[in-house]
C-alpha cells in the first residue's frame, strides 16, 4: 500500500525547503524565540542611543568644565593633586597643607560662576564707511530680561586687534541701559566690532565663565583722497563721448560750416548753405573723446621707505581713481596679484582689478587691502597690463621713493605706444616736482595736498 507523506509528524528539525516547523495543535514553536531576538535588538538599540547621547553630554560639560578654567587654576588643580599625592604617600603635612589650601582656593571660587544674567545685546554702529583720521561712535544696548535686577558685570568687545572693555552698571529688572565707546580709526584698514562676551571670574582669577553674543558689525576705513581738478588729457575719439574743442570732419556733434577744400568728402556737403552763398560749403565737427584709464599701484613694501610713505601711495591712487570714477571714465584700477582682499577679485593677466562701480565700492576696496608676502615689481605691473591689450589713452603708475629713475623707464617702455603715462613717486615732505621725460611726466608728491596743483601743472592725470 501506498505510504501517505504529506501528514508525517514533524521532528522538530530544520530542512532545506522549511522556514519554520508546526506542531500538532498549528502553532508556530519558533515564534516566541523571534519575538524575544527582537525586543533584546530593541533594547540594544536604545542602549546604544542612550549610551551616545550620554556620550555627547559628558564631552559639552566637559568641554565647558575645562574651558572655565584658566591657566592659573590649571596650576591651582596641579598643586592640589600633587600636595595631596604626596601626603598620602609620604605623610608630609606641608604637602597637605598646600592641597588642602589650594582645594580652598577652588571651591572659593566656583561660586562666583554660578547663575546666569538673562541679558539681551545689541551693537549699533553710527556709520560703516569713514575716513582714516575720524572716530566711529559704537552704542551697546544691554537689556536685563529678567524681572530680577542684574548685579554690575564688566563685559569685553573686540575692536579691531583691540580689546576693550565695557562696564555693564546695574540693571533694574526688566529695565535696560544704552552704552556709547568711541573707536579711533586712524588708520586704513577694515575694523571688526564685536561679538560681546560678558565674562565671569573670581577675584583670584581661576575660573572664568564667558557668555557671547553674535553680533558683529564691520567699518570700512577709507582712504583719505584729496578732490582733483577734471583731467584733460589721456582722450581718444569715441562717437559715444563727450565732444570737445578739437575739431575735424567726420564725426556727430556739429560744429559750423566751412569752405570745400579739394578732398573733401560730397557726402559733408551743407547744400542749403551752399545755396545760399553760391560756393560750396561742407559741414564742420567737434571731435567726441573719451578717457579710458588706468591707475597702476605698486603693491611691493619695498618701494616705499616708511609706512606713512606707503599710505601715501595708497591716498594718490585713491584720489586718482575715484576721480576717474566720478567723470564717469572708462577705468582699470589694479595691483599686484599679491595683494590679498576680503573679497575676490577679478583677475586680467595677473592684475586683480578693484570693482569700481561706484566711488563707495571703490574705496572700500582700497580699504580692503593688506599687504602680500611676496608682490610683483612696478616693471611686471606694466608689463601684464601690456599683455592685456587694453585700449588705453592714459596710464598712471603710482610708486614709492625706492625705485630709480631706471626701474620707472623700464616700467614705461614696457607700456604701448601712444598712451600718454604719469609716474606718481610718493615721498613722505619731499618738495613737489614735475617733469617731463622720454615723453611721460614724472610726479613727486611728499604729501597728499600736492597733488591737486601737480595735476592742474602737468595736465596729464
Amino acid at each position: 500500500m501506498k505510504q501517505d507523506t504529506s501528514r508525517a509528524p514533524d521532528r522538530g528539525g530544520w530542512s532545506r525547503t522549511q522556514t519554520h516547523g508546526t506542531t500538532r495543535a498549528g502553532d508556530t514553536s519558533t515564534r516566541p524565540l523571534a519575538e524575544a531576538s527582537v525586543r533584546r535588538g530593541i533594547r540594544g538599540t536604545r542602549v546604544r542611543r542612550a549610551w551616545r547621547v550620554t556620550r555627547s553630554r559628558l564631552r559639552r560639560v566637559t568641554r565647558r568644565a575645562t574651558s572655565a578654567v584658566t591657566p592659573a587654576g590649571w596650576l591651582a588643580i596641579a598643586a592640589l593633586l600633587i600636595g595631596c599625592a604626596l601626603g598620602a604617600l609620604f605623610g608630609w603635612v606641608e604637602a597637605w597643607f598646600v592641597g588642602i589650601v589650594f582645594g580652598v582656593l577652588l571651591a572659593v571660587a566656583l561660586p562666583f560662576l554660578l547663575g546666569n544674567r538673562a541679558y539681551l545685546v545689541r551693537i549699533s554702529v553710527d556709520r560703516l564707511r569713514v575716513v582714516a583720521g575720524s572716530a566711529v561712535e559704537v552704542r551697546v544696548a544691554v537689556e536685563n530680561a529678567s524681572r530680577r535686577p542684574a548685579l554690575p558685570a564688566t563685559a569685553e568687545l573686540p575692536v579691531g586687534d583691540a580689546l576693550r572693555e565695557v562696564a555693564v552698571p546695574f540693571i533694574a529688572g526688566l529695565a535696560s541701559v544704552e552704552l556709547p565707546v568711541a573707536v579711533e580709526a586712524a588708520k586704513r584698514g577694515v575694523i571688526a566690532v564685536g561679538p560681546l562676551t560678558l565674562a565671569r571670574r573670581d577675584p583670584l582669577g581661576l575660573l572664568r565663565r564667558e557668555v557671547t553674543w553674535r553680533d558683529t558689525h564691520l567699518v570700512r576705513v577709507h582712504p583719505q583722497t584729496a578732490t582733483l581738478p577734471p583731467g584733460s588729457a589721456g582722450m581718444v575719439r569715441d562717437l559715444e563721448g563727450a565732444a570737445s574743442s578739437r575739431l575735424t570732419d567726420a564725426d556727430l556733434s556739429f560744429h559750423a560750416v566751412r569752405d570745400y577744400l579739394p578732398g573733401d568728402p560730397l557726402r559733408h556737403v551743407h547744400w542749403k548753405s551752399t545755396a545760399k552763398s553760391g560756393t560750396l560749403m561742407v559741414r564742420q565737427y567737434e571731435e567726441s573723446q573719451t578717457a579710458r584709464a588706468a591707475v597702476l599701484f605698486d603693491a611691493d613694501l619695498d618701494s616705499y621707505e616708511t609706512a606713512d610713505e606707503f599710505e601715501l601711495g595708497v591716498s594718490v591712487a585713491a584720489s586718482i581713481s575715484v576721480q576717474a570714477v566720478r567723470e564717469g571714465r572708462e577705468r582699470f584700477i589694479a595691483r599686484g596679484a599679491g595683494w590679498q582682499a576680503r573679497a575676490k577679485a577679478p583677475r586680467l593677466g595677473g592684475l586683480v582689478e578693484l570693482p569700481s562701480h561706484t566711488p563707495e565700492q571703490l574705496l572700500d576696496a582700497w580699504a580692503e587691502l593688506v599687504a602680500p608676502e611676496e608682490p610683483p615689481p612696478i616693471e611686471w605691473l606694466a608689463r601684464s597690463l601690456a599683455e592685456s591689450r587694453r585700449q588705453l589713452s592714459i596710464v598712471t603708475i603710482v610708486t614709492g621713493s625706492a625705485p630709480d629713475l631706471t626701474r620707472l623707464r623700464r616700467a614705461v617702455v614696457a607700456l604701448p605706444q601712444g598712451i600718454a603715462v604719469a609716474v606718481v613717486r610718493c615721498e613722505t615732505l619731499a618738495e613737489p616736482a614735475a617733469r617731463l621725460t622720454d615723453g611721460s611726466v614724472f610726479f613727486t608728491v611728499g604729501a597728499l595736498t600736492d597733488l591737486p596743483q601737480l595735476q592742474a601743472r602737468g595736465g596729464l592725470l
